[in-house]
C-alpha cells in the first residue's frame, strides 16, 4: 500500500465461508461452501455486499456479479492447520500455528476430568461433544437437582462450561473456567475453555450474554502486540477481546447479537477516530451454522447487508474498510462444526483501486500484514495488499 489510511475498520463475519479449500475432505468437509449452498438452496439477497465485490470473487447460483465493484474483492486461504476461531482470528493478527490444538470428539480422559472435578469440588455432567442449546435442554434439569456443571466440547478445540446463574454463580463459574484453564496445559491445552451461563427453566432455559472465553495467550509480537508499541488505538467489538486476551486493546465492547455488535461498531466509529476498529459478528456461527439453520443464517446475513450503507454512510476519506471470516460452518451439510474454507475479502475506502482483483491470498495474516504496514510495523507472516 503507498497511501496511509487513518483509521481501518475491520469485520469479520464470523464463519462466512466461501468455498471448501483443496484439503477440506481431510477434515470431513468435502462440499462445504457456507455463503455458496445457502445461496443455492435459499437465494440470498446481498446488494450491497455485492456491490463491494461479494459475487465477483466466485461464481453463485443466485448472486450476481458486480458490472463496477466498488471495492476490491478476493478471497483468503487458510494456511495453519485447523478451522476454528482461535486459529482462523490468530492467523489474521500474524500467527501460523503448526500443529492443531487438540481435539476431543469422545470427551476429555479421566485424567483431566478427575483432576478438574477434584479441584472445584463438584462432580460435572456430559463430557462429549455436543450443541450447546442441545446438551443444556438434555442434561439443565439434572444440574439444578446436582449442582454439577455441564462440560461439553465439539470439533473445535474447546472445553466448554455450562451452568444455570442461580445455581452457580457467575464469580464461581468463571473461578472454574480459570481452574479448567490451569488444568488443560501441555498435550491436552485446548485454544479456548468457556463459560457458557444459562437462566430459566426446565424446557426454556436460555444461554445469557455473560459468556467468557479463557483463551490460550497468543506468542508476542503479533499485530495487537506491534499497533500497541507503535501507539496506535486498537477498539475491538464482540469477541475480538476475548480471543486476543485484550492485548493492546484500549477501548472494547461486548455484544449480545448481531444487531448490538452492529450498533456498536457505529458508536466506536464515534469514538475512535483513528487506528484500528476490530470487529466480530458472531450470530452466523453460533446461532445459525451450529445449528444447521439455513434461513436464520440467510437472513442475519441479509440484515448485515441492509446495515451496511449506514456504514458506509459514517466512513471518511481517510478510512479503510476490511470484511473477512474467519473460517467455515456450512449449515446446509449434515455436520454441524465449522468448515475447511477459503474466506471472503472484500477492501473498501477512497483510496481503495475500486474493481481490483485479488485473487486468492496465502494466508489471513495478509489482512493483518496489510493493517501493521499501513500504521508503520511489520509482522513475521503475511504479505501486504496493495490496493491503491
Amino acid at each position: 500500500m503507498t497511501s496511509r489510511y487513518t483509521r481501518v475498520v475491520w469485520i469479520v463475519l464470523d464463519s462466512a465461508g466461501i468455498g471448501e479449500m483443496p484439503d477440506a475432505a481431510d477434515y470431513g468437509d468435502a462440499g462445504s461452501d457456507t455463503l455458496g449452498n445457502i445461496d443455492r438452496v435459499r437465494p440470498l439477497h446481498l446488494p450491497n455486499l455485492c456491490r463491494l465485490g461479494l459475487a465477483n470473487i466466485r461464481r453463485f447460483a443466485n448472486l450476481k456479479p458486480d458490472a463496477g465493484p466498488r471495492g476490491a474483492f478476493g478471497r483468503c486461504a487458510l494456511a495453519s492447520p485447523g478451522k476454528d476461531t482461535t486459529t482462523g482470528h490468530w492467523e489474521m493478527a500474524g500467527i501460523r500455528i503448526e500443529k492443531p490444538f487438540p481435539l476431543y470428539p469422545a470427551g476429555f480422559p479421566p485424567e483431566v476430568m478427575q483432576e478438574f472435578e477434584r479441584r472445584i469440588g463438584r462432580r460435572s455432567l456430559g463430557n462429549r461433544p455436543a450443541s450447546g442449546t442441545e446438551i443444556i435442554r438434555e442434561l439443565g434439569t439434572e444440574h439444578l437437582r446436582t449442582g454439577s456443571p455441564i462440560v461439553y466440547t465439539s470439533a473445535d478445540s474447546v472445553f466448554q462450561i455450562a451452568a444455570h446463574e442461580e445455581v452457580i454463580p457467575l464469580w464461581e463459574l468463571y473461578k472454574i473456567c480459570e481452574t479448567a484453564r490451569e488444568i488443560l496445559r501441555g498435550k491436552h491445552e485446548v485454544g479456548r475453555v468457556i463459560a457458557r451461563p444459562f437462566t430459566g427453566e426446565p424446557g426454556s432455559f436460555t444461554r445469557t450474554e455473560n459468556r467468557k472465553d479463557y483463551v490460550v495467550p497468543p506468542p508476542r509480537g503479533m499485530l495487537l502486540d506491534q499497533l500497541e508499541a507503535a501507539g496506535v488505538a486498537v477498539h475491538s467489538v464482540g469477541k475480538i477481546f476475548d480471543v486476543f486476551l485484550g492485548r493492546g486493546i484500549r477501548l472494547y465492547d461486548k455484544t449480545k447479537d448481531n444487531a448490538d455488535g452492529m450498533r456498536k461498531i457505529l458508536e466506536a466509529m464515534e469514538e475512535t477516530r483513528s487506528g484500528l476498529i476490530w470487529a466480530n459478528l458472531v450470530d452466523f456461527d453460533q446461532n445459525y451454522g451450529h445449528r444447521n439453520d439455513v434461513e436464520g443464517y440467510a437472513r442475519a446475513l441479509e440484515e448485515v447487508d441492509g446495515w451496511l450503507p449506514s456504514l458506509l454512510a459514517r466512513l471518511g476519506a481517510g478510512d479503510l474498510l476490511i470484511v473477512t471470516a474467519d473460517h467455515g460452518c456450512d449449515p446446509t451439510t449434515p455436520s454441524t462444526d465449522h468448515s475447511r474454507e477459503y474466506v471472503p475479502l472484500l477492501l473498501y475506502g477512497d483510496s481503495v483501486n475500486a474493481g481490483a482483483d485479488l485473487g486468492t491470498r496465502a494466508s489471513l495474516a495478509d489482512i493483518g500484514q496489510t493493517v501493521a504496514r499501513n500504521f508503520g510495523c511489520g509482522l513475521a507472516q503475511g504479505e501486504s495488499i496493495g490496493v491503491t
